[in-house]
């Protein structure tokens, strides 16, 4: 009879919700999953690390009983795959994808395997940057290849987005703008749309608008929202100075929250429902203190919460842009929050997470610190918070 219990209760645990891409189900740090550890250590809350070959930024992502993830190995030429067994800890895919040469340049803070890959049925879609695109079958085998041409700079950057049959990535390039949608079966190009602007490396967020998807895309110096199908620009919204983007987007209230990013850090609050250029018209809110370059924020409930790239957590009131709270956590951070189990997890680059309760007032439930560094967002499944650092892969769990 207990083994029976056991096994029903495992899987009731394997079975929880997926984190098939960046920020989960929804594309904005929500999770579902109840009874999750508040408090860990190197010895406390850890069922299993993993040790993960190569540097990549990837956060995870998990469907089933596989977490994928990302890396680059050869000093960044060999891009790669890896499939990590949720019950074990185990390596069991070990992927090559694309195979670089000659001299690939790289800021000291980025990786050539910082973009998330989505899984989705039996494929896992992995993203390079402009090193290439690919379909790859959880089986590992490699469905389909594509090249993206233009010059990220800096590195790869932001995550794609499936929306239906379709990858659509925003390529804001130091020399060359375009959002482009790809056909999930063949790599094939559906449409693609040029744009004015500057490097930027930001993830797409689809939208519900009045009974229409949109797919917002944030780029340097402004950010414009298309139809998803087509890839005809429905609104845009412009910001000045503001240009080498991170954070992904959130919606809710009725209003896109968007920041601006470096020379010109703002977090604008947009009204979605325009048509053409809303910079005069649909700006509902501007707040200018404390916004973050890479970290995106999290909406929960009434209130817009997030970190700048220093330390320094903020809460708003997501309608009107009024501060509620500001708060110095200490530490860099460029991972994205993660609201889940009725909690906020933050995470610095130091590896220490800051556990907070939502609400009007900060109250501080935790403080955890992991040996290494971390730049990849949480990603809870399954009754644990699985944790990438530089070094390793991390299940925590009560």
């Amino acid at each position: 009879m207990r083994a029976a219990f056991v096994f029903v209760l495992a899987a009731a645990v394997a079975w929880g919700e997926d984190w098939p891409q960046f920020r989960g189900p929804g594309g904005q740090g929500h999770s579902k999953e109840k009874n999750l550890p508040v408090e860990w250590s190197e010895t406390t809350n850890v069922v299993w690390k993993t040790a993960i070959p190569g540097k990549g930024w990837s956060s995870p992502s998990i469907a089933g009983d596989m977490i994928w993830m990302t890396t680059s190995t050869e000093e960044g030429h060999s891009l790669r795959l890896l499939g990590v067994d949720w019950e074990t800890g185990k390596l069991l895919k070990n992927v090559e994808v694309f195979k670089l040469e000659g001299k690939i340049p790289i800021h000291l803070k980025n990786s050539q395997a910082s973009p998330t890959p989505i899984v989705d049925g039996d494929r896992v879609y992995v993203h390079f940057g402009s090193h290439g695109t690919a379909g790859v079958r959880t089986s590992g085998e490699v469905a389909w290849k594509r090249k993206l041409e233009y010059y990220h700079r800096h590195g790869p950057g932001g995550s794609p987005l499936l929306y239906g049959d379709m990858l659509i990535i925003s390529c804001d390039g130091y020399d060359l703008q375009y959002v482009v949608a790809l056909d999930t079966k063949t790599g094939e190009i559906r449409w693609k749309k040029p744009r004015p602007g500057y490097q930027a490396y930001t993830t797409p967020l689809a939208i519900p608008v009045n009974g229409r998807d949109q797919i917002l895309s944030v780029g340097a110096w402004r950010a414009v929202s298309y139809d998803p199908r087509s890839g005809e620009e429905i609104w845009s919204v412009r910001y000045g100075k503001g240009y080498s983007n991170v954070p992904r987007p959130v919606f809710g209230h009725g209003l896109v929250y968007i920041c601006t990013g470096f020379d010109q850090a703002d977090l604008l609050a947009v009204r979605p429902d325009g048509q053409g250029d809303v910079t005069d018209t649909h700006v509902a809110w501007t707040n200018k203190r404390g916004i973050p370059l890479t970290p995106s924020p999290v909406l929960v409930d009434d209130l817009l919460y997030f970190v700048s790239d220093n330390g320094v957590a903020t809460s708003l009131d997501a309608k009107t842009g009024q501060e509620r709270w500001r708060q110095r956590l200490g530490g860099n951070f460029s991972a994205s929050p993660v609201y889940a189990d009725g909690r906020i997890y933050f995470l610095s680059e130091e590896c220490e997470a800051t556990v907070i309760e939502p609400g009007g007032e900060y109250k501080e439930l935790a403080r955890n610190r992991l040996d290494g560094r971390c730049m990849a967002s949480f990603a809870p499944s399954g009754g644990a918070l699985y944790l990438r650092t530089d070094t390793s892969l991390y299940r925590l769990q009560k």
